[in-house]
């Protein structure tokens, strides 16, 4: 297969998943089916046709507007599905070729979704989380019997049982969210109230399967801007920094993607200036 034609295909398939992403942000918070009914307007209830359904060419077509009641339809929608055709164009472009570029449209995908629930509702739902976990474990399972790149996504060229994938990805879960309970723990013992929610100790748990032991540089890269963030946030408010609420996975998921864009290079070049490369 051509490579522009696969990154196309990535382009036009991730457009599709994006308009499914907005029918989980909506519905999965508020205990609804993802599947029955279909698509209808909020306003009216009015079932929406095929030919209204079309990722970004709808939207335009109708002005924004439901073609029955006339009602706005959110400039969310379209730019959902446009990020999550991006995500998966990215992860085509990461990858080449090959299945691994799909387990990654599948994490960023994931992620994309994740992201857009906890800046609405500061949650991250178990059976979303629970999803990609499956999908990282199938992959690393794959890799490990076929002897292909899959799962982790990233690795750390290391020697010994972490070259296998399946240990590398276990191990990666395993230190990620163990470590990150750990904290959460001996926060919530220390502080008498909870500082870092349990969906991200999951969240980050997934990220050890599909990125091993990288999974520390997504959550150094998300604590870095969710601080920033925070502190941002609370500049002038009477509260304070104490207590402003952080939709934590949101930023683990740009963790993610910067160390999926950035993170082989970063770590080559910090191995290379403290002389162990």
């Amino acid at each position: 297969m051509p490579e522009w034609f696969f990154i196309l295909g990535m382009g036009l398939f991730g457009l599709l998943c994006g308009s499914f992403a907005n029918v989980v942000v909506w519905r999965l918070p508020r205990g609804e089916s993802v599947v029955q009914p279909g698509s209808h307007c909020p306003k009216c209830d009015a079932a929406v046709a095929w030919y209204d359904n079309i990722p970004l060419l709808s939207y335009a077509v109708l002005r924004g507007r439901c073609r029955s009641c006339g009602a706005s339809i959110s400039a969310r929608y379209p730019l959902v599905e446009a990020a999550s055709g991006a995500l998966f164009i990215v992860a085509a472009l990461l990858y080449g070729v090959g299945a691994q570029a799909v387990f990654a449209a599948t994490l960023l995908w994931g992620l994309l979704v994740l992201s857009l629930i906890d800046l609405a509702h500061f949650r991250l739902p178990n059976a979303l989380v629970a999803m990609l976990a499956a999908v990282g474990l199938v992959g690393a399972v794959l890799a490990q019997v076929f002897d292909v790149p899959l799962v982790p996504l990233m690795g750390m060229s290391a020697r010994g049982p972490l070259s296998e994938p399946l240990v590398a990805a276990l191990v990666g879960a395993a230190a990620a969210g163990g470590i990150s309970f750990a904290v959460a723990e001996a926060y919530a013992l220390l502080r008498k109230r909870q500082g870092f929610g349990m969906g991200d100790v999951k969240l980050l748990g997934v990220l050890g399967l599909f990125l091993g032991l990288y999974a520390f540089m997504a959550l150094f890269v998300g604590s870095l801007a969710g601080s920033i963030y925070a502190i941002a946030r609370a500049r002038g408010t009477a509260a304070g920094l104490p207590g402003t609420k952080l939709p934590f996975g949101a930023f683990l998921s740009l963790g993610t993607l910067v160390c999926l864009l950035v993170g082989q290079p970063v770590w080559t070049w910090y191995l290379q200036g403290v002389g162990l490369s």
